[in-house]
C-alpha cells in the first residue's frame, strides 16, 4: 500500500509526544514544546526540563501534561533536554498552584516563581567566546575591546557576570554588541544546575593499616622518631575515631586539622604514603539534635483540649485553638504532631515569624530529631533547596544514614513544599499579619493558602492563637470552623497584671523621665533587684522618627517617597525605611536656614541608648530588623536572653508573639497610642491582638507578671478590653462595625494600587479605571485614593478598594473584576501604568 508524504507527516505528528509547560515567569497559562524521540522516555509529568523561550534565553520549566495533540503553531519548540530523574512535584502542587493564581488573580508562573527555591528555578546565562574562524590580527581594536578579547584568550570562555568582574567595565553590553556584531566574538546560551549535594572531607586509614595492627604500629614507631608531627596528628586521629572502643566514628578533615592545628602538611603527607585514605561523604548541612523519647504529661486543661481537638477532626477539617498565652498549646501540637507521623504522615508547622523557629525548632527536635527539618528565606539558596528536595525525593544521604523529613517547621512559604503524604497542618499565631506576602505576587496568605493545600492533600488543619482573627473565630460561629478553648495558663500561673500609665498626667506632674513613666521605672528597677529579666516593646525601629525644625516644622524627606526620614544613631544618617535612601544629618534647616533642629518621636535605637543611664548595670540588648539581618542573629540574640545575658530586651513586634521567656516579670509596652490610632478598619483588632500577645510574655515561671501600657488615653476601650482580657467583647464589637460598613468577614476587600512615574497619568488611570469598576460594583467600589504614603522609589501610587460579597457569586465578581483591569490594560494611553492587585489585603 502506497502512503503518501501528506498521509505520513500526519501520522508522524500524531505519534508525537508534546508537553505542556509552565515556566517561572508573569505570562498567561502553559506553552506546548515537542519532546524529542530520544527524551520520550525520561519526560514525566512534574520533571524539569530546560527549554528555549523568546529568541535567545533558556529555562527550567515543568511538565503539567505529556499528550499527543499538536499546537496550532507550524514551528513547534522542542525540549532541549530533562533535568530529575524523579517528578519534582506532584499533580496536586499543579493544583494548588492553579488555585493560589485564580484566587489572588495572578499568573501560575508567577507562583511557581515563589514555590521553587533559587537553586531549582534555572535560566540561561550567555557565554562569551573568540570566534574561532577569524584572525584578530586583521581587526583594529580599542582598549577595553582588546582587555576584554585578552581575559577570553586567557579563559577561553566567559560568562557576562565574570566579563564584567574581569575587565572592571561595569557597562559591558555595549561593547559585547560591537564585538558580535564585528563577529570577533560569537555568544551562546547555557543552563547549569546550580545546586549540588554538600560534601564533606573525612580522612581514615588505608585498609592495610586499619586491619593490620602491627604494620600500623610500625609506622608510629618510624614517626615518632622521625616525624613528631605526623605522630601527633595520627595520635589525634586514633582519639576521635576510637579506634580501640566499641563507639568507633569518622573523624573529618576539619575535625582533624581542629584537633591538630597546622597540620594540614601532616596529613597531606600521611595520605601521600598511603598511611592515610581522603574521601569525600555527602552530608546535611544541617545539624541535628538527637531524638528523645520523653512522653509529654498534660494538664486536665490541656488534656481537655487535645481530646476535643481530636473529637472536633473526625467531623471538620479545621479546628481553631483559642489558648491564652502560655496555656501549653505548643506541647498539644507536639503530641498531635507525634501521633500523625507515627501514622505515616507529613506534618507542615507554621509560623509567622522567623524569629519564632529558633526556639521551636529546638523543642521539636527533642522529640523528633532529624524528623524535624526548618524552611524559612534567612536559609541561603542551597539550605533551602536541600529542604526542598528531601521533601521531594523523600529523604536525602548523610553520611551513612538518611534523613527523611516528616515534620516542616516554616514561614509562609514553606506551604509551597512538594509533600508527598500531608496529614497536619499546624497554623500557629493564626492572626498574624506576617502570613501575608505583599510584594512581589503571588500576593497570598500563607495561613489561608495552607487550609485549601490541607483540604487537596485530604489533610486535617489545627489554627493556634491567644487572639484569633476576626474571620477565623467568625468561622467557628457559623460552624466551619471546630472551637476549642484552653482558658488557663500552664501550672495554673496566673494572667498578667496589667497595669497603665498616664502619659498625659505624669508629663504634667513631671514624673515622666525621656520617655519612661515612673511607674514603668519603678517596676523595672524591682525586677532587676529580683534578677528578673524585662522586655520593653516599641513598635518603631531607628533612633528618632523625625527631625523637625522648630522655627518653620520643617522635616526632611526621601527624595524618592513621600515619607520623612527616620535617624539612625548607630550609622549616624537620616535612612529611608521605604527604598533605602540615606543622606546625612543636616546642620541647618533647608527651607529656613535655621539651626534649631529637633528630634521627635523614638525607636529602639533610642530606647537601647537610653536605659542605660537609668540602670547602668544592666546588661540591654535589642532585637529588630537592624540587629537580625544576619542568618544567626535571631538565634543569638534569643539564645542569650534565654541563658540570662542579657537583662532588658528591647524589640518590635518580633519580640511580641510566640517566645517562651521564664524569667520575664515585666513587659513594658512604651507607646500603644501608636497602634491604637492607626487609620485602618483594622486597627482595633490589631492593637488588642498586639498589645495581648507582649503581654503574654510577662509572669511564665511561678510568680505572675506585670505589664505598663504607656498611653495618653488610660480610657480606651480596647486597653480596658486587654486589662480585663475580653475578646469575645472586642469580637463581638468588631462585627457590629464590620457588618454595618460592609468589611471582612462579611465582605471579601481586593485592593488595587495604581503605578505610574507621572502622578497625573496615575490620577487619570486611576478615575478611568474606578467608573468602570463603579458600573459593575457601584457603591462598593471606595477610591481612587491616595495611600499613607502615595509615592515611593519615584514612582505615584493610587488604590482603589472593590468590596465583594461573600455569596455564592463571589467567584464570578472576583474574575469580572480581572477582566475589566485586564481590558483596561489595553488602552494605549494607560499601557504604561502599572496595576497591583491585592486579593484580602491585610
Amino acid at each position: 500500500m502506497q502512503v503518501s508524504i501528506l498521509q505520513y507527516l500526519n501520522y508522524m505528528i500524531k505519534n508525537n509526544t508534546y508537553a505542556d509547560i509552565l515556566l517561572p515567569l508573569p505570562v498567561k497559562g502553559y506553552f506546548t514544546y515537542l519532546v524529542p524521540e530520544t527524551l520520550t522516555n525520561k519526560a514525566a509529568e512534574g520533571k524539569r526540563v530546560v527549554v528555549p523561550f523568546g529568541s535567545k534565553k533558556l529555562f527550567a520549566g515543568l511538565i503539567k501534561k505529556l499528550h499527543s495533540n499538536p499546537p496550532s503553531s507550524q514551528n513547534t519548540k522542542k525540549v532541549i533536554s530533562i533535568i530529575d530523574e524523579k517528578p519534582l512535584i506532584l499533580p496536586l502542587h499543579f493544583d494548588f498552584w492553579e488555585w493560589v493564581s485564580d484566587y489572588y488573580l495572578c499568573e501560575t508562573g508567577e507562583v511557581m516563581n515563589a514555590a521553587l527555591p533559587a537553586a531549582l528555578k534555572l535560566s540561561s546565562e550567555t557565554a562569551i567566546k573568540i570566534n574561532p574562524n577569524i584572525t584578530l590580527e586583521n581587526f583594529s581594536f580599542n582598549i577595553q575591546e582588546t582587555n576584554l578579547l585578552n581575559e577570553l584568550q586567557k579563559n577561553k570562555q566567559l560568562t557576562v557576570n565574570e566579563a564584567i568582574k574581569a575587565t572592571g567595565i561595569k557597562k559591558i553590553m555595549p561593547l559585547l554588541d560591537n564585538l558580535i556584531e564585528n563577529k570577533a566574538i560569537i555568544a551562546r546560551e547555557f543552563v547549569h544546575e546550580t545546586y549540588k549535594p554538600q560534601k564533606v572531607k573525612f580522612v581514615r586509614l588505608k585498609a592495610e593499616y586499619e586491619k593490620n595492627e602491627e604494620k600500623l604500629e610500625s609506622y608510629f614507631n618510624y614517626a615518632e622518631k622521625r616525624a613528631p608531627k605526623q605522630l601527633k596528628v595520627l595520635l589525634a586521629y586514633l582519639k576521635l575515631s576510637g579506634k580501640h572502643s566499641v563507639n568507633q566514628q569518622q573523624v573529618s578533615y576539619n575535625k582533624l586539622l581542629e584537633e591538630t592545628p597546622n597540620a594540614a602538611q601532616s596529613v597531606k603527607t600521611l595520605a601521600g604514603k598511603g598511611v592515610f585514605e581522603i574521601y569525600h561523604q555527602e552530608h546535611s548541612r544541617f545539624s541535628h539534635l538527637p531524638k528523645s523519647d520523653k512522653e509529654i504529661v498534660f494538664n486536665k486543661h490541656q488534656q481537655k483540649a487535645y481530646e476535643d481537638i481530636k473529637s472536633g477532626l473526625e467531623s471538620k477539617d479545621v479546628a481553631l485553638l483559642h489558648g491564652v498565652t502560655s496555656s501549653g498549646k505548643t506541647e498539644i501540637y507536639i503530641k498531635l504532631i507525634r501521633e500523625y507521623i507515627s501514622s505515616g504522615k507529613q506534618v507542615l508547622y507554621l509560623l509567622p515569624e522567623i524569629a519564632l523557629t529558633t526556639q521551636i525548632i529546638q523543642r521539636l527536635q527533642k522529640h523528633f530529631g532529624s524528623d524535624v527539618g526548618v524552611y524559612h528565606s534567612h536559609f541561603n539558596d542551597m539550605e533551602r533547596a536541600e529542604v526542598y528536595n528531601n521533601i521531594a525525593k523523600g529523604g536525602i544521604r548523610s553520611g551513612k544514614e538518611k534523613i527523611a523529613y516528616k515534620v516542616v517547621l516554616g514561614a509562609r512559604s514553606a506551604v509551597y513544599l512538594p509533600f508527598r503524604n500531608l496529614g497536619l497542618v499546624i497554623i500557629d499565631e493564626e492572626h498574624d499579619a506576617n502570613y501575608k506576602q505583599y510584594n512581589p505576587a503571588p500576593r497570598y496568605n500563607g495561613r489561608d493558602s495552607a487550609i485549601y493545600l490541607a483540604k487537596l492533600a485530604g489533610a486535617k488543619v489545627v489554627l493556634g492563637s491567644a487572639t484569633p482573627s476576626i474571620e477565623s473565630f467568625f468561622n467557628t460561629d457559623i460552624n466551619k470552623y471546630h472551637l476549642v478553648e484552653l482558658n488557663k495558663r500552664h501550672g495554673d500561673i496566673r494572667m498578667p497584671e496589667i497595669l497603665v500609665a498616664d502619659i498625659k498626667k505624669e508629663t504634667r506632674q513631671k514624673t515622666m523621665k525621656s520617655h519612661f513613666s515612673s511607674l514603668l521605672l519603678n517596676n523595672i528597677e524591682q525586677a532587676l533587684k529580683d534578677e528578673e529579666q524585662v522586655i520593653l516593646f516599641q513598635n518603631r525601629r531607628g533612633f528618632s522618627l523625625l527631625l523637625q525644625c522648630n522655627e518653620c516644622e520643617a522635616m526632611p524627606h526621601c527624595k524618592n517617597c513621600d515619607v520623612s526620614l527616620v535617624y539612625h544613631k548607630k550609622i549616624d544618617r537620616l535612612k529611608c525605611h521605604y527604598c533605602g535612601y540615606t543622606s546625612k544629618v543636616p546642620a541647618n534647616c533647608q527651607f529656613c536656614g535655621s539651626n534649631n533642629i529637633l528630634m521627635k518621636g523614638f525607636g529602639t535605637q533610642k530606647v537601647e541608648e537610653e536605659i542605660p543611664l537609668f540602670f547602668p548595670g544592666a546588661k540591654v540588648a535589642r532585637m529588630d530588623l537592624d540587629t537580625t539581618r544576619s542568618k544567626n542573629a535571631y538565634q543569638k540574640i534569643i539564645t542569650d536572653f534565654v541563658q540570662r545575658k542579657i537583662n532588658i530586651l528591647i524589640g518590635t513586634q518580633m519580640i511580641s508573639k510566640g517566645l517562651d521567656f521564664s524569667n520575664v516579670s515585666v513587659v513594658g509596652i512604651l507607646n500603644a497610642d501608636n497602634l491604637l490610632y492607626f487609620p485602618d478598619f483594622r486597627s482595633y483588632e490589631r492593637s488588642f491582638q498586639q498589645l495581648t500577645q507582649v503581654s503574654g510574655r510577662a509572669g511564665r515561671a511561678n510568680k505572675r507578671g506585670k505589664v505598663i501600657i504607656q498611653t495618653y488615653n488610660p480610657q480606651h476601650e480596647v486597653i480596658s478590653k486587654i486589662i480585663t482580657n475580653d475578646y469575645q467583647a472586642m469580637y463581638k464589637q468588631q462585627l457590629i462595625e464590620r457588618k454595618n460598613f460592609n468589611y471582612p468577614p462579611y465582605y471579601r476587600l481586593v485592593l488595587l494600587t495604581l503605578v505610574h512615574k507621572n502622578p497625573d497619568m496615575t490620577n487619570k488611570a486611576g478615575d478611568i479605571l474606578a467608573d468602570k469598576l463603579k458600573e459593575k460594583f457601584g457603591k462598593n467600589v471606595l477610591g481612587p485614593e491616595y495611600p499613607l504614603i502615595s509615592k515611593i522609589r519615584n514612582l505615584y501610587n493610587k488604590n482603589i478598594i472593590v468590596k465583594i460579597p461573600k455569596n455564592s457569586k463571589y467567584v464570578s465578581n472576583k474574575h469580572k473584576l480581572k477582566n475589566i483591569t485586564e481590558e483596561f490594560r489595553k488602552l494605549n494611553q494607560y499601557r504604561s501604568v502599572r496595576i497591583i492587585i491585592d486579593v484580602d489585603p491585610i
